[in-house]
C-alpha cells in the first residue's frame, strides 16, 4: 500500500460529475486540479449501505474541502455507468458535488496499494495528497467499517498549517512549540 512521503501514481479514467446524461462524464488523471490538495477516497461497491453514507458525508463537507484549495475524488471499481445509474436512484447522492471515479480496470486501485486480495474491490481507503503529488495522509478502514470525513477534514487542516499539531488539535487551536 502507498503510504506517506510517496507520490500519487499516474491514472486517467472516465468520471461521473453530474446525472445530467448529456453532461454525465467527463475524464479525470492524476494531472486533473494540478496544483490543488486532492482528497481521495475509496469504496468497495456501489449499490451497498456503508458506502453512501459515506459519500453523502463527504459531499456535505465538499466545500469546506474547496475551501482549504483542495478537491474530492470518489474511486470505486464500478463502472460510470454504474456509478451514474446510483447517483440517478439514490437520494443522497444525486447532487453530489464531486466526481465519482470509475476504476473498472483496477489500476488505481492496484498502484494505490488497496485492492482487496479476496473480493477483488477497492478496500474502503482514504488519501490526502498535496499539491506537489506527494501523500501526506493515509488510513484504511475494513469493508464493514465507515470513516470519518470530518476527521479527514482535520488532517488536512492540520497538514496545511505546515505546524506541531497535537492530538485531537482542530483548526483555530494552538501549535506546539519545540523545546
Amino acid at each position: 500500500m502507498l503510504t506517506v512521503g510517496d507520490r500519487i501514481p499516474g491514472f486517467d479514467v472516465q468520471a461521473v460529475v453530474s446525472t445530467d446524461m448529456e453532461n454525465a462524464f467527463a475524464r479525470i488523471t492524476d494531472k486533473s486540479d494540478a496544483g490543488k490538495w486532492k482528497i481521495v477516497f475509496f469504496w468497495p461497491k456501489d449499490f451497498t449501505f456503508v458506502c453512501p453514507t459515506e459519500i453523502a458525508a463527504f459531499g456535505k463537507l465538499n466545500r469546506d474541502f474547496n475551501d482549504r484549495d483542495a478537491v474530492v475524488y470518489g474511486v470505486s471499481t464500478d463502472s460510470e455507468f454504474v456509478h451514474l445509474a446510483w447517483r440517478r436512484s439514490h437520494p443522497d447522492l444525486k447532487e453530489l458535488p464531486f466526481p465519482m471515479l470509475a476504476d473498472v480496470k483496477r489500476e488505481i486501485s492496484s498502484a494505490f496499494g488497496i485492492l482487496d486480495r479476496k473480493e477483488g474491490v477497492a478496500l474502503r481507503a482514504t488519501f490526502i495528497v498535496d499539491p506537489e503529488g506527494v501523500i501526506r495522509f493515509a488510513a484504511v478502514n475494513d469493508l464493514n467499517v465507515g470513516r470519518n470525513p470530518q476527521e479527514v477534514l482535520r488532517v488536512l487542516d492540520a497538514l496545511q498549517t505546515d505546524e506541531l499539531c497535537p492530538c485531537n488539535w482542530r483548526k483555530g487551536d494552538e501549535f506546539l512549540k519545540a523545546a
